[in-house]
This record gives C-alpha cells, sequence and structure tokens, in this order.
C-alpha cells in the first residue's frame, strides 16, 4: 500500500491540481492541510472565515496554512459572479436570484461553484458533511462526464496476500453510491472503473462483472442483467479487457477459472471486480477489510465531471491527506483522458 500512495503522492507534486476544501475550520481538515503543503502536493482552497481559519492554524501549531489560498464564503471578490452562475445552471429547476445568493455563501455549494467556474479542480469534504450534502450540490453543479449517467464509489483495496489483483491490489466497485444499478448503469460503473485502476493504480485493468453464476451455470434475471452489463460495456469501450458473467472464485483464482471459464482473459486474474448492486459491494469490501485484514482506501467517487470525494465523518488526518492525492491524480487523469 505505501508504494502505490507514495506514487499517487509523487504524481500530483509533479503536477500540482487545485483542491478545494470547503470545510475549512475542521480539526483533521487543516491538519491534513498543513502537510499537504508541506509536502507541496497540491495548491490548496480553504473556505472559510479567514481570521478564524489563521487562528486555528496557530492554536494548533500549524505552520503551512499560510501558502494556502483562504476564501471567505460571505464576502469575496467573486461571490456576484458564482450566484449568476448558480442561477443559470438552476433556473430550470426554479432556482432564483434571492436562493442563489444564499446557497452561495454554502461552503458545500461555492466548492463545486469554484470547480464550474474553472478556479478549482477538485473538492475533499465529508468530514462534517453527510455524503447526500457532499453530493447534492455536485450533481447539480459539476455533473457527470459524457456518456456517464450514473456516479458510483470505488475501493482501492490492498490484500496481504499478493497473489490477487496485482500484487495484492484490487479495486471495487460500486460499494457506496448507486443501490440497485440497472444493467446501462453498471456497464457504466464498469467503464469508469477500469479508468480510475489506470489513472489511480497504474495497470491495464482486466474486469471481473460478478454474479452468483459463471457463464450460465445459474439461471435467473440478476445474472441476465449482468451479462447484458458486459455486453453494454463491450459496446462503450471495446479496448476494455473485461468478463463476465463471474463467480468470484471464478474471478480471482485461476485454477478455479480453468475449470469454470477456460479462455477466459479475466477469470483467475481480475484486478477489478464489479459487484451487481451496492447492497453486495459494500458487504464485500467490509468483509475483506475485517477478515482478511486488507486495506480499504475509499470511497473514491467515480463519474463526476470533476473529482468531488466523500470523506467518512470518522476519517483521520492521514485519510483526508491521502484523498486529495487522489484526487489531484483523478483530475490530471480527467485532463488527460
Amino acid at each position: 500500500m505505501t508504494d502505490l500512495i507514495q506514487t499517487i503522492v509523487a504524481r500530483a507534486k509533479a503536477d500540482k491540481q487545485r483542491i478545494v476544501l470547503p470545510e475549512g475550520t475542521e480539526e483533521r481538515t487543516l491538519k491534513a492541510a498543513d502537510r499537504l503543503l508541506a509536502d507541496e502536493v497540491a495548491r490548496l482552497i480553504l473556505i472559510g472565515d479567514p481570521d478564524e481559519i489563521r487562528s486555528l492554524a496557530a492554536g494548533f501549531g500549524l505552520e503551512h496554512i499560510g501558502k494556502a489560498t483562504l476564501i471567505d464564503p460571505k464576502r469575496h471578490d467573486r461571490k456576484q459572479v458564482y450566484a449568476d452562475l448558480l442561477l443559470q445552471l438552476r433556473r430550470s429547476k426554479g432556482m432564483t436570484p434571492e436562493k442563489a445568493a444564499v446557497l452561495v455563501e454554502d461552503p458545500l455549494y461555492l466548492a463545486c461553484l469554484m470547480i464550474k467556474a474553472g478556479d478549482a479542480d477538485g473538492e475533499i469534504a465529508g468530514a462534517q458533511n453527510t455524503t447526500g450534502n457532499v453530493l447534492r450540490p455536485a450533481l447539480q453543479i459539476i455533473k457527470t462526464v459524457p456518456g456517464i449517467s450514473c456516479v458510483s464509489g470505488a475501493f482501492l483495496m490492498f490484500l496481504k496476500d499478493g497473489t490477487y489483483g496485482d500484487g495484492g491490489i484490487l479495486v471495487f466497485a460500486d460499494c457506496a453510491v448507486l443501490p440497485n444499478p440497472t444493467a446501462s448503469e453498471l456497464a457504466q460503473i464498469a467503464v469508469i472503473t477500469a479508468h480510475t485502476a489506470k489513472v489511480l493504480v497504474g495497470v491495464e485493468p482486466r474486469v471481473a462483472m460478478l454474479s452468483f453464476s459463471t457463464k450460465g451455470s445459474a439461471s435467473h434475471e440478476m445474472v441476465d442483467r449482468v451479462v447484458e452489463a458486459t455486453r453494454l460495456a463491450r459496446e462503450m469501450q471495446p479496448e476494455l479487457t473485461i468478463d463476465g458473467e463471474l463467480q468470484a472464485d471464478a474471478a480471482l483464482v485461476e485454477s478455479v477459472a480453468r475449470k469454470k471459464a477456460p479462455g477466459s482473459a479475466v477469470a483467475g486474474k481480475a484486478n477489478v471486480l464489479v459487484f451487481p448492486s451496492l447492497e453486495v459491494g459494500n458487504i464485500s469490501y467490509k468483509l475483506v477489510q475485517r477478515l482478511a485484514g486488507a486495506e480499504a482506501v475509499g470511497p473514491i467517487l467515480q463519474g463526476m465531471a470533476a473529482p468531488v470525494n466523500d470523506l467518512s465523518r470518522g476519517c483521520s488526518t492521514d485519510d483526508i491527506y491521502k484523498m486529495v492525492a487522489i484526487a489531484c491524480n483523478q483530475a490530471i487523469g480527467l485532463k488527460n483522458n
């Protein structure tokens, strides 16, 4: 895990992105920001009362917060520009100048408006706010990348057993967002997770579309949906190495793959696992994390037109540090895509 995170941090340092932190007065966020600025990982924008931020930083003994751009959500030069942008984007949904004037002072809305206006490249939030509060303005303002209509959440899974995936690294999705994806949405999740694997892990993705059936061993509408999703993903990205439906053991264990899916380019050597529902994905990553002692980094939100990553409210300073570096890599990947 350490080697990959160091690589992700190094890539971020080499092409610094502008990452906005709307929870600018939150203790863990400030401490992570101080480390990130000291290490020159990103160009940070902290939203919050500048005097309060400086006072808190001094109280925590932080020495590098002065390198960040501090934005007071109630008083700054571009406030009206962002209010006008919000009105323009949401007028058809009932937005009024009065509502825009209020929402533009909300740090979560302001962060997304900064990204939409080209003044920032990505956002990290969630140490203080719920997932719904973080995602709502992102979906309203930043929206999804062309060709993708849904947002999903991936986890980088670092296993102690290096025989699985690529040296023990697997990418799991969707484990965080979409409860019951359609075949079309599953296909989109497969394509966007493959992109995440390529951008963050630096590997050629081998995507397994998981089910309780392997190549017709069971018959059910839930299996049919995975088969259809695999077909659609191939249509979306013909060069993608993908196969399904596969059971988990057929996807990961070569001896099983030879019996259940002979000739498959993915079976036995998958490094990306796409789960048929959020329920399965969420349970699976937590079981692997707890029972196999794997490290889980995420959720990494995928499908947005710019990186917006949601933290757990129980996150650590180190979690925030890693997620900012990951957001930088996502922003670089989107620009180079």
